[in-house]
């Protein structure tokens, strides 16, 4: 029996189910720091604005190894490259767990920043081996899956924290994150699959298709507006409302309970009506953190803060009928690099408005989802239309 192809309960395939699995522990061993990374630089006392730079500056790492990734999983398969990136995410978390000055420090951040080239060949593998599911469907399922993990670690991470220090964090992240990297081993090779929409009309390269490059520029701007409102809000909660680092903690459960729902009710919506609905989600987060008075509140507010992965996921689903099947992986990439220049961007802006006045981050994004909703509503038409 061909193993690439049994269903288990609910219609899930086999190696669906066991990246599910690896993707679940991933999320939390990164959920145990990801909020909290931010505040470890703070150890070496530096600004909102100089904590900005260091994190576009992960930014362009991010952004220099989407292409590249998505070219070489067409060629080379997304097996090799998605155990490549795990193994870089445990030395990473290593490195941060040891690290004794600031230089060091992001130095592992970095690393972990590289370990981004894993969604594009990642994505890929999961449209390949989908089985009956729809792209979109197959994405958020995975993307779901790491975001119930995220549920647990901010928590578990805020009591470490508190209790041990934040370098014990990273050290319980490097474990996790190496069982996780042993599950992911044990999915199956990816199938290739032709779909028949795949033989319907003749696309362009996706450097030379029109609607594949305007996809790409309203998602940058989007996620420009999308990420802006996240990159200090740990900060934020500390410095103006004086949240506790258990709180703090506390906030990124909601915010992986949020995610999750969101990705499983909604996963199934079609691309562009997903990608609309992800940046109205996470323009309540922005109103909440602004006007929130009460730590209830934000932990409100953060339930919406999925609207990011929902409006990531979409993306990705949205461009796949926009390209070759043999040309996915570069498409996917695009997708990510588009995500990363923004977040060059999204830190720097953040920072400068937290500098000039921290509220504003929140005011100005509102501002920006209202006109990129716009943006994503117009192309929606050319995308029906097609």
């Amino acid at each position: 029996m061909n193993k690439t192809h049994t269903r288990l309960p609910f219609g899930i395939p086999r190696d669906l189910a066991i990246l599910a699995c690896g993707m679940f522990l991933w999320g939390l061993g990164e959920g145990l720091f990801i909020y909290f990374y931010p505040l470890s630089l703070q150890r070496w006392t530096i600004d909102a604005v100089q904590i900005g730079a260091v994190l576009s500056g992960l930014g362009v790492t991010m952004a220099l190894v989407q292409a590249p990734a998505g070219i070489l999983s067409d060629r080379f398969g997304t097996r090799p490259l998605i155990r490549a990136g795990l193994i870089l995410g445990v030395i990473a978390a290593g490195v941060m767990a040891v690290a004794t000055s600031l230089p060091f420090f992001i130095f592992g951040l970095v690393i972990y920043s590289v370990t981004s080239f894993i969604v594009a060949p990642l994505n890929s593998y999961v449209t390949s081996m989908r089985g009956n599911w729809s792209a979109q469907r197959g994405i958020t399922f995975i993307s779901g899956s790491v975001q119930l993990g995220a549920i647990v670690g901010p928590m578990l991470g805020g009591r470490i924290g508190q209790a041990a220090g934040l370098a014990m964090v990273f050290r319980v992240s490097a474990g996790i994150f190496l069982v996780a990297t042993a599950i992911v081993f044990l999915a199956g090779r990816p199938v290739a699959r032709q779909d028949a929409q795949d033989n319907a009309t003749p696309r362009a390269h996706p450097l030379a298709n029109p609607r594949v490059i305007g996809l790409l520029i309203i998602l940058i701007i989007t996620i420009i507006a999308l990420s802006a409102p996240q990159q200090l809000s740990s900060v934020y909660l500390q410095e103006v409302h004086h949240l506790s680092l258990q709180q703090v903690g506390l906030t990124g459960t909601f915010a992986g309970i949020g995610a999750a729902v969101i990705l499983f009710a909604l996963g199934g919506l079609p691309p562009p009506a997903g990608m609309i609905a992800g940046q109205v989600l996470l323009g309540l987060f922005a109103l909440l953190l602004w006007r929130g008075q009460s730590a209830a509140a934000f932990y409100f507010g953060y339930l919406f803060v999925g609207g990011y992965r929902l409006y990531h996921s979409m993306a990705l689903a949205a461009m796949r009928p926009l390209v070759k099947p043999n040309e996915l992986g570069l498409a996917y990439g695009l997708v990510e690099t588009g995500n990363a220049l923004a977040v060059i961007l999204a830190p720097l802006v953040a920072g400068a408005l937290y500098d000039y006045q921290p509220e504003s981050v929140y005011t100005v994004s509102l501002v920006a989802l209202v006109v990129t909703i716009g943006l994503t509503a117009g192309w929606w038409f050319k995308f029906a239309r097609r």
